[in-house]
Order: C-alpha cells, then sequence, then structure tokens
C-alpha cells in the first residue's frame, strides 16, 4: 500500500507494515546525535488463567554412529540427494529425508539423507504391526480400558469406549485407517504380556533390532511424540517390507470403509470409519501405507504401490503440506522410481535377521589320517565319540601295560633321585 502524505510506517505483529496517518508535527525526526529514550518496564498482560495443555517435549536426535548410516550400502551414507547415475532427477519434495526402494527385490532405487535421524508420528505405527500382527489372533475380543485412553488431547483417535468389547481385527482397522492412539495402547497392551504397553514397546525396539533398523528406537506404541523416539527413511522402509509381505496388513491397509460396532452394556453407538491414507483412493495401484503429523515431527509419510508387476514404497519424513501434502509428495516419488529401469539401485534393504547372524562355522576339511592320528592321541579323557570309544575292559588292560611299559623304560634310564620336587603335568 502506498505511504500517505504525512503519515510513518508502524510493523505489526504479522510482520507486515501498514500505514497510519499521523501527523507529522506531532512527531518530528530524533536527531542523529540523540540517543532512544530507555524502554519502560513491561507491564505483564492481563490473563486469564488457562487449562493446562499436554504437550510433548521436543525430541533430541541421538550420537550418529557410523556403522549404522552404512547399513544398506556405503552410498546411503550422505545427508543428501543420493540416486544412480544418469537418471532423472527425482522430484521437488518438501521432506526432509526419503528413500525409495523395492518390496521385492529390496534394491533401494533412491533416497534423500536416508540414514538421517527424524521424528516418526504415526508411521511407527507400522512397527507395532510388524510386531504384533503375527502375534495376535484377530478373531479375540479385547476390552478396552481407560489407561488405553490415555493418549494426548486432540491427538488422533478412533472413538473406542471404556469397557467396550472389540475384536483385535476392529483395533487393526482402527490404527490402520483412523490411526487411532487407543488402538495402539490396546494392541500394545495385549501383546506386551503381563508388562502390557511397556512389553508391548519393548517387543517393537527388539522387532526394529531384529529387522536392521538399527536407528529407530520406539518409546510410545502410537508414535506420539517422546524423548529418545526416531527413526530414518531407511529403516521405515524395512519395517514397510515386512508389513506388506503379510497379505493380512495387506488386506488391512486398503480397506476404504470399517464398521466399529455398538457397545450396548455402555451405551456407545456404532459408526464408520474411512481410511484417511488418500493414496488408496487416487493411485493407481496402491497397496496402502500410513500417514502421520506431530508438532515436531511434522508431515510423516509410508505409501506403497504395484505397477506392472513391480511394487514399490516411498518412505518421507519432515514434510510440510504445501504445496503437496505427504501423500501427494510419495506419490510423486513412487511415479519417479517407477520410471527408471529395473535392477537400478544405490543400495538395498537388508534381511531380517541379517545384521545378527553369528559367524558361519569354519567348513569342514578332508580328513588327514596322520593329523588325526595326532588329534586321537593328543585328546583328553573321555572326549572320543561313543562310535570310537573302546569297551571299558579294553581300555583299562590298555592303560595298564602301557603305564607298566613307561616306567620300565625309565627306571632302566634314569637312576632314581630324591631331591627334585613335584612337577605339574605337562
Amino acid at each position: 500500500m502506498p505511504a500517505t502524505p504525512g503519515a510513518a510506517a508502524i510493523t505489526v505483529g504479522s510482520g507486515l507494515s501498514t500505514s497510519v496517518a499521523v501527523p507529522a508535527a506531532t512527531t518530528p525526526p530524533l536527531p542523529l546525535s540523540v540517543s532512544a529514550t530507555p524502554a519502560p518496564t513491561a507491564v505483564p498482560c492481563p490473563k486469564a488463567v488457562a487449562p493446562k495443555v499436554s504437550r510433548s517435549p521436543k525430541p533430541t536426535p541421538p550420537p550418529s554412529v557410523a556403522a549404522h548410516r552404512t547399513i544398506g550400502g556405503d552410498a546411503l551414507a550422505t545427508p543428501g540427494l543420493i540416486v544412480p547415475p544418469g537418471v532423472p532427477a527425482p522430484p521437488r519434495v518438501t521432506a526432509t529425508s526419503w528413500l525409495v526402494a523395492d518390496l521385492d527385490t529390496g534394491e533401494v532405487l533412491g533416497g534423500c539423507g536416508p540414514h538421517e535421524y527424524a521424528t516418526p508420528a504415526s508411521v511407527q505405527k507400522l512397527l507395532l504391526a510388524a510386531t504384533m500382527l503375527p502375534k495376535l489372533d484377530p478373531a479375540q475380543v479385547v476390552t478396552v480400558t481407560r489407561e488405553d485412553l490415555d493418549i494426548a488431547p486432540g491427538s488422533s483417535a478412533v472413538g473406542l469406549v471404556p469397557g467396550g468389547r472389540y475384536r483385535v481385527e476392529t483395533l487393526w482397522l482402527g490404527l490402520l485407517l483412523q490411526s487411532g492412539n487407543e488402538a495402539a495402547n490396546a494392541l500394545a497392551r495385549l501383546g506386551g504380556g503381563a508388562d502390557g504397553v511397556t512389553g508391548g514397546v519393548r517387543a517393537m525396539n527388539e522387532q526394529a533390532r531384529l529387522l536392521g533398523a538399527y536407528q529407530t528406537h520406539a518409546v510410545t506404541p502410537s508414535g506420539l511424540d517422546a524423548p529418545g523416539q526416531f527413526t530414518s527413511a531407511y529403516d521405515l522402509a524395512l519395517i514397510a517390507r515386512v508389513c506388506f509381505a503379510d497379505p493380512t496388513f495387506r488386506r488391512y491397509a486398503l480397506t476404504e470403509r470399517a464398521r466399529i460396532p455398538a457397545q450396548k452394556a455402555v451405551r456407545g453407538r456404532g459408526f464408520e470409519i474411512q481410511n484417511e491414507n488418500q493414496l488408496v483412493y487416487r493411485y493407481a495401484g496402491a497397496l496402502g501405507g500410513k500417514t502421520g503429523f506431530t508438532d515436531y515431527a511434522r508431515h510423516t509419510y509410508v505409501g506403497a504401490a504395484e505397477r506392472d508387476g513391480r511394487r514399490l514404497v516411498a518412505t518421507l519424513l519432515g514434510a510440510e503440506p504445501r504445496p503437496r501434502r505427504g501423500w501427494e509428495q510419495g506419490a510423486a516419488l513412487l511415479d519417479w522410481g517407477f520410471a527408471l529401469p529395473r535392477r537400478t539401485s544405490v543400495g538395498r534393504l537388508v534381511e531380517p535377521g541379517e545384521l545378527d547372524t553369528e559367524p558361519s562355522p569354519v567348513p569342514t576339511r578332508p580328513v588327514d589320517p596322520a593329523a588325526s592320528a595326532a588329534a586321537t592321541s593328543a585328546r583328553p579323557a573321555g572326549t572320543a565319540s561313543v562310535a570310537e570309544r573302546p569297551g571299558v575292559g579294553t581300555f583299562v588292560a590298555l592303560a595298564v601295560g602301557a603305564l607298566a611299559i613307561t616306567l620300565a623304560i625309565l627306571a632302566a634310564r634314569h637312576p632314581r633321585r630324591t631331591d627334585l620336587g613335584a612337577k605339574p603335568p605337562s
């Protein structure tokens, strides 16, 4: 807005400038040699007492471990872009880190800061699924407790009621379609055994270790922010690969609508929920995935799709919803991945248990008869196998005879001496 004659520019709280008509004579400019008057003591603003709000502490990443950054290939140990040489540039996204991988071959097609620590938000529910889906009976009926509903105010919830009785399958649908944090608590409690949610989270971390997701550490089953809770785009791809290998997970992830049954005993009404992952509705060949958001994590996303017999997954962390939402950024990365030639990669997803495998035993070599005889004579008594062990009588007779011959030879060669102390056995 052009300034009005005799008006002064004043900066308002939004950072914009506006013009307010003020007579010039009443506000003469100060001479350059005159210092400004000290600001008066601040007066507290009149504020009403507000209710306490539960706020998540700001996460602090743990120290980076060099060996963890090279899991899947040395080329992945970069905070920047890594793509195969000569391929088209990937799309511009707001995510701070991302990765595209082949779900079947495990090839990493490209990424940006694939091993950078980030906050997961609700995509951490995929780790809960990878851990508990094989353990829990979908037909089992679970009673939801008030402790299950102990979630951050305003965070995502299905609408389960305390005292309500729901099938485990219903909890999974509430978790994956509506990102229900109370469903996450109930599933972790159920899968955690005697230790409840604590045991469930411990099992999630054990599963992450098994998968090779060494940069992932869960503190909450839902992904709500907590100190020490982190993941990486690479780790999310490892977790997603296990999830999409499970046909039950794939069925849940592609479900568009589900019915939460009424709970007559506690006067809870039935209602319908819908899948909030827009990739399911708007991307050809979509396999589903998971959305996430917290104030600290920002937008996180995992999405997978199949095209021409090829299944890819895109993971992204720390995204902003403009100019494209999280799922749209995931879709753009999937499009880029599908356009690359097959067998194009910059690394790979490690297999479950690969990093914890014990060293293989020394290969068996052909037996040398001379070495075998020497080893047999040096073997302590009692270590021979049953097959090669002689009968007790034979063993005793041979031992006594050998001892007698040895003593006779020694006595003949060496006169008896009484000044030698006892020697330890050689």
